[in-house]
């Protein structure tokens, strides 16, 4: 491993960096922008096995935070949707999210689809708080069962 990536390494993983690290990471990735949080909450928890639990809370309240942002960015998007409003994928995805309701929050840790469920729901104008406490569960298990199978697999 080059030096410099250790260096960083050893630097974020301090205690004055490491939970505002992931925290950061967490809530970016949860937004429309292509980043993952998976890297930095496993590599920290290998660093610093007894933060398991306080990285994976961090990770699920950042990613949780970033969700709740692009429900309030859909909810605000309402005129951009409108001109794909009668593509047949549109209408079928929009009818699934009405029957399900707050509970299609539930798939926002999915890859690729999770961060614009989470828009789509504010732009229906689902309710924000049952749709956020979903998201949260979901992205909790994620990080939970994720962090949980890599330690396993990669050992501390």
């Amino acid at each position: 491993m080059p030096d410099w990536i250790d260096s960083l390494r050893t630097l974020l993983s301090l205690p004055q960096y490491s939970l505002s690290t992931v925290f950061v990471v967490s809530f970016i990735s949860a937004t429309l922008l292509p980043l993952g949080s998976e890297p930095v909450v496993f590599g920290l928890v290998q660093l610093n096995p007894e933060q398991f639990w306080s990285v994976v809370g961090v990770a699920t309240a950042g990613n949780t935070l970033g969700g709740a942002v692009d429900w309030w960015m859909g909810y605000g998007a309402h005129q951009v949707a409108d001109k794909y409003r009668h593509s047949s994928h549109h209408i079928r995805a929009l009818a699934w999210l009405q029957r399900l309701g707050p509970k299609a929050c539930l798939l926002a840790w999915l890859p690729a689809v999770g961060d614009p469920l989470c828009a789509v729901a504010g732009w229906l104008k689902l309710p924000f708080w049952p749709c956020v406490a979903y998201m949260a569960i979901g992205k909790f298990l994620r990080y939970l069962l994720m962090t949980g199978a890599l330690i396993g697999l990669f050992g501390s």
